[in-house]
């Protein structure tokens, strides 16, 4: 069995502030913008003045697309252009993820396959590891060194398992997981990313 690195699985998190903060970032940072409203200008008709500008005790107008109208624009609305990204520094992302993978240790949730486990491109090999693991029907967030085509095969028809590689962790797919599983090579290239021996 494959010992954890203390330094990223073996963290004392006295609060949550900093995953947080990922955790938050990584939803910013994957929200689109492509709601939009219509101004005043882009809106359909109004080029009629409603009524003359004097004498009907009314008060003046000159569109009926005005934002205060039915039917009229909308006055700060939506263009479509918002910018919703939060930046976070590389040190803090690794930290937080470091954080993270710290407290899925602390509730045993952290699991390695051993170096006789070899993943064929065949499902239900793949389903068999995790039967045996007892984690299936789980959230199995798995974690490998590269995405080789029989990893790919093995992994992408089960409905509960997210295939992640190593230097792509992040605390949202972490902290969403019930269990995250490490091959030997992941953990190693997991290691070295966030002691910051990989840039």
């Amino acid at each position: 069995m494959a010992t954890l690195n203390k330094d990223v699985f073996g963290l004392t998190v006295e609060n949550h502030e900093l995953v947080k903060l990922a955790y938050d970032a990584y939803l910013a940072n994957s929200r689109s913008s492509h709601a939009k409203t219509l101004k005043r200008g882009e809106v359909r008709g109004g080029g009629k003045k409603p009524w003359k500008q004097k004498g009907t005790g009314r008060a003046r107008f000159g569109s009926t697309r005005n934002p205060i109208w039915r039917h009229g624009g909308v006055a700060f609305g939506r263009t479509g252009e918002e910018n919703f990204t939060k930046k976070m520094t590389k040190s803090s992302k690794r930290l937080a993820v470091r954080q993270a993978l710290s407290m899925k240790n602390a509730e045993k949730t952290v699991f390695v396959l051993d170096k006789d486990v070899k993943l064929t491109g065949k499902t239900k090999d793949a389903a068999k590891v995790l039967k045996d693991m007892k984690l299936e029907g789980k959230n199995v967030l798995a974690v490998a060194a590269e995405k080789t085509p029989e990893v790919l095969r093995s992994t992408n028809n089960l409905p509960n398992v997210k295939l992640v590689r190593a230097t792509y962790l992040n605390v949202f797919d972490i902290m969403n997981a019930d269990a995250i599983v490490f091959s030997e090579a992941a953990l190693k290239a997991t290691e070295n990313w966030l002691m910051g021996e990989e840039k």
